[in-house]
């Protein structure tokens, strides 16, 4: 077919793609950018309709150097997951500007479909995946419009739609046998990763409130028997030790390939499915025992080997009884008494009280809980800010604040008292879902607590916002806060229709996480196990996989077989009618459609017009949208061509 001019229907497939492409990165992409986004593809849909001319070659230039600028302005470079997809978001719309021909028609499908992989780079879950896949039947519709005569939108799609679903069994073939492989994709940029929420290795006042303002999913996990109570579930992560007065750090301790205690106790096994968050901790019940491939901290904290980029599911047993950090190195417990030379003089004040007031080092905490409790401490997800000495401030002044505040604040007491303490932040409690019978545990469930440690009892758990906020541990955030003020509107709990659409659309996902996006070799190898097929090696896999795709095609091939037969016919016919027709001195031309060449028919030989447009509407209907079944039209389509005569 020659490269000829678009029609105006072409035109608006193209737009439409272009849309149905881009939408969905308008969450991440400049709000600038995609305003010239917008006003490039509105500047093209008035020129397929008459309403200016095609901007010249000099204004292409320019529109693409404010494009790269813009960019490079945005972002401070050109490379990268962020600047790379925005960039090829206003490429893409400026492309479509320029394009006139069906030729270049062919390279904005092409880009646009770059443009739907380009999602995935952000998000894997199933809204995402049905985006894509409407957003691949159209780019298939309109190279299918791009190619022959006009047709009407539903016909187009019906079509794609086809050419997608014959795909899918090879597709499901391919998906389940081709040997995994583990990691990430190869060639990814340096910021595919980046995350804009989650924990952190560092506390300041107001970081945890900070990020239990998000409802998105941290991780999940499942209990092979009866979970703990809430009151147990406290997911360990970030051990922060070193205090310079505002802000809380970690220390660096060495590494280990087995935990440094013996789990004893009642056991929990559970399978924990984490969320990316490109950091090396992990999150555990306290506390897991061995598992392979992890790392383990003389502070109890669990580490991936590297940075944890892409979705981890791990097999955990956890010993919450366990007993840690009896023989304590002395640095350790120095490092966990230290206090910044000054600052927060009433805190310190209360410390030496608590201590005077003490029979014994392990009285200390109870008694600084007992205090917490007195003080008429508020907790609140927006406390007002604090003064110059933050702990000070916050215990006898404001005397609102978050989970970080009463974390921060019972430690420097402790240490004041002359206790061992430090700050453990991580996630506390979980929400059940009754559909797959899994925890759901979001970034609205953040927390810190704190450990001190007293002698012959090494490190114990205590959490001093419970003392104001008892329904903190057994209600979650929107239990805890009156009237769900500040709540993230998914993570409520008073919306009973929310509840169970959110429960019905996790579960999903979590499976879709699970047997998708979560099929590595060892799921892969599990699955053909269950199915006989026993331990597999690569020649094995790709052997299986060539015959299971031998069956596939083979399916397919007499499923186009048992439609040839009826597919001749009507091309026989169509055929005959072209030979009549080229007779009569109006030969098809080999690029020329049914509906083209209709039209070409009608206009030299008005007195055939309407026996010609009956056929093409015949042939056009039994050939590409063919009602099941439908004998009766067939035969009359061909009669038709049989009593039609040309002179």
């Amino acid at each position: 077919m020659p490269d000829t001019p678009l029609r105006p229907d072409q035109c608006d497939w193209l737009i439409a793609v272009a849309v149905l492409t881009l939408l969905p990165h308008a969450s991440h992409l400049p709000a600038g950018l995609s305003g010239i986004c917008v006003l490039l593809l509105i500047w093209r849909g008035a020129i397929a309709r008459g309403k200016g001319s095609m901007p010249g070659r000099w204004t292409l230039l320019a529109l693409a150097v404010v494009l790269i600028g813009f960019v490079a302005l945005e972002f401070r470079q050109v490379f990268g997951k962020e600047p790379g997809i925005a960039l090829l978001a206003g490429l893409m719309s400026l492309k479509l500007l320029e394009t006139n021909r069906v030729r270049d028609g062919r390279a904005v499908v092409l880009l646009s479909f770059f443009m739907q992989l380009g999602q995935f780079l952000y998000r894997q879950d199933m809204l995402i995946a049905a985006l894509a896949l409407s957003g691949s039947v159209a780019s298939i519709a309109a190279l299918s419009a791009l190619q022959g005569a006009a047709l009407d939108v539903g016909r187009r799609i019906r079509q794609a739609a086809l050419l997608v679903l014959q795909g899918v069994p090879l597709m499901l073939v391919l998906f389940v046998l081709f040997p995994r492989v583990q990691g990430p994709l190869w060639g990814l940029p340096a910021d595919a990763y980046n995350r804009s929420s989650g924990l952190s290795d560092t506390m300041a006042p107001g970081d945890m409130a900070r990020v239990s303002q998000s409802a998105e999913i941290a991780f999940r996990a499942s209990f092979e028997a009866p979970p703990p109570p809430s009151a147990e579930r406290y997911w360990r992560g970030p051990v922060l030790t070193r205090f310079d007065g505002h802000v809380w750090r970690q220390i660096r301790t060495p590494l280990r390939e087995m935990p440094a205690y013996q789990t004893q106790g009642t056991a929990y096994a559970y399978t924990l499915t984490l969320e990316p968050h490109n950091q090396r901790w992990l999150l555990a019940l306290d506390f897991p025992a061995a598992a392979a491939g992890l790392r383990y901290t003389n502070d109890f904290q669990l580490l991936a080997r590297e940075a944890v980029t892409a979705r981890q599911r791990m097999n955990l047993v956890s010993y919450p009884a366990t007993p840690v950090g009896l023989d304590e190195s002395p640095l350790q417990l120095r490092l966990a008494l230290a206090l910044p030379p000054s600052g927060n003089p009433r805190t310190r004040a209360l410390g030496e009280a608590l201590k005077a007031r003490a029979a014994n080092p392990a009285a200390i905490p109870e008694l600084a809980i007992a205090h917490f409790r007195q003080s008429g401490l508020a907790y609140t997800l927006e406390p007002p800010a604090l003064g110059q000495d933050d702990v000070d401030s916050f215990l006898f002044d404001i005397r609102q604040g978050f989970c970080e505040h009463f974390a921060a604040a019972f430690v420097v007491t402790l240490r004041a008292a002359g206790v061992p303490a430090r700050v453990v932040t991580g996630y506390q409690g979980g929400e059940l879902n009754p559909i797959d019978g899994s925890f759901v545990i979001r970034q609205s469930d953040a927390h810190a607590w704190a450990e001190a440690w007293l002698p012959g009892r090494g490190w114990v758990r205590f959490d001093p916002t419970a003392a104001s906020a008892p329904r903190r541990i057994d209600g979650g955030l929107a239990g805890a806060l009156p009237d769900s003020v500040g709540v993230p509107l998914l993570v409520r709990t008073d919306l009973a229709w929310l509840r169970a659409v959110r429960d019905r659309v996790d579960a999903l996902n979590n499976s879709w996480n699970q047997w998708v996006l979560g099929y590595n070799p060892a799921r892969q190898q599990e699955l053909l196990s269950s199915l006989g097929l026993g331990k597999n090696g690569l020649a094995e896999l790709t052997a299986l996989m060539a015959a299971a795709s031998a069956v596939v095609m083979g399916g397919l091939m007499a499923w186009a077989l048992r439609r040839r037969s009826t597919d001749d016919a009507i091309d026989r016919a169509w055929q005959l009618f072209c030979k009549r027709m080229a007779a009569a001195g109006l030969a098809r031309l080999s690029w020329e459609g049914p509906v083209d060449f209709g039209r070409r028919i009608s206009l030299a030989r008005p007195d055939l017009a309407l026996q010609v447009e009956a056929i093409v509407n015949d042939y056009t209907r039994l050939r590409y949208a063919p009602p099941p079944g439908d004998d009766a039209q067939l035969k009359r389509f061909q009669d038709s061509i049989k009593n039609f005569h040309a002179r």
